[in-house]
């Protein structure tokens, strides 16, 4: 089994910039480059970090960070084999027209690079701003993909739900991987999300530090073959992994397909420090 490794980190205007780290990221072996959003956080900061009780206090960059789109467009056009990962992109925030015209158009101009990262969304107030009551985030999240799927492969799309509509259109550029890019979902794998992933998605992104991987991951595999998905097109990232030799051997043990390790947000020079120290790590896995 060929293991894929990767890299994560909040592009802001704090930190190593996009194109620079790309190119760096790319030279040093990895498969993948992977940037969170969020478009705004409230200053209210009622809803806790990652909606935990007792949480550390939100770091600066989540309020700092660039669009990822838009930071994903300068890296596809300063590399040539880096895939493009959005790690994730909060869908019940944004609309789905545009939303599937920026992934299709990423993966036109980048020759089929993208990996599409998906979840709910945990910030109370942040999407509150966009419209969005929490309790409804889910059901918003599964319309607009669905919408959005219909948008990058049929000729004439279409959809009608309780909660998304979208009448017969045309929209181009479709996206050059086939039928679309992997859409990959982020977060806790309950039984809301399991049959969320089972429905509309092709891989399961825990974030190491807070989901359970270990005690999940039987459980979703098995919810697949129960749907009769094709396991071939279903791929399980751990998120966020902390950069040490046990750790990547006990992951690849389980059978995980990708390894996404987290950067600092640091000064550069310290972010190109860590790039070549877990390049050094992955190269023995090659």
């Amino acid at each position: 089994m060929v293991m894929n490794f990767g890299l994560f980190i909040f592009p802001s205007d704090t930190t190593l910039q996009p194109v620079e780290a790309g190119r760096a990221v790319e030279e040093a072996g990895f498969e993948s480059l992977f940037f969170p959003e969020h478009s705004h956080i409230p200053t209210s900061r009622a809803t806790p970090w990652g909606g935990v009780a007792d949480a550390p206090p939100l770091p600066e960059w989540y309020w700092r960070s660039l669009d990822p789109f838009v930071a994903l467009g300068a890296v596809a056009a300063t590399t040539t084999r880096l895939k493009l990962g959005t790690g994730i992109t909060l869908v019940a925030q944004r609309d789905p027209i545009w939303l599937a015209k920026e992934v299709a158009s990423l993966d036109h101009m980048s020759g089929g690079r993208v990996i599409f990262g998906i979840g709910y969304g945990w910030n109370k107030e942040e999407l509150a701003s966009h419209g969005i009551a929490y309790e409804v985030r889910r059901a918003v999240l599964r319309e607009r993909i669905l919408m959005m799927k219909s948008l990058w492969t049929e000729e004439v799309a279409s959809y009608d739900g309780e909660l998304a509509h979208l009448a017969p259109s045309w929209a181009w550029p479709k996206p050059v991987q086939k039928p679309h890019p992997p859409i990959i979902m982020g977060g806790a794998a309950g039984p809301k999300t399991i049959a969320d992933m089972v429905e509309f998605c092709n891989g399961w992104m825990p974030l190491g530090t807070r989901h359970d991987l270990d005690g999940k991951l039987s459980i979703v595999r098995e919810a697949m073959e129960v749907a009769g998905r094709d396991p071939s097109d279903f791929s399980i990232t751990a998120y966020g992994v902390k950069g040490a030799n046990e750790n990547v051997e006990h992951l690849i043990e389980l059978g995980i397909d990708r390894i996404v390790f987290n950067l600092p947000q640091r000064e550069p020079a310290e972010v190109l420090d860590r790039i070549g120290n877990l390049g050094n790590l992955i190269a023995g896995y090659a």
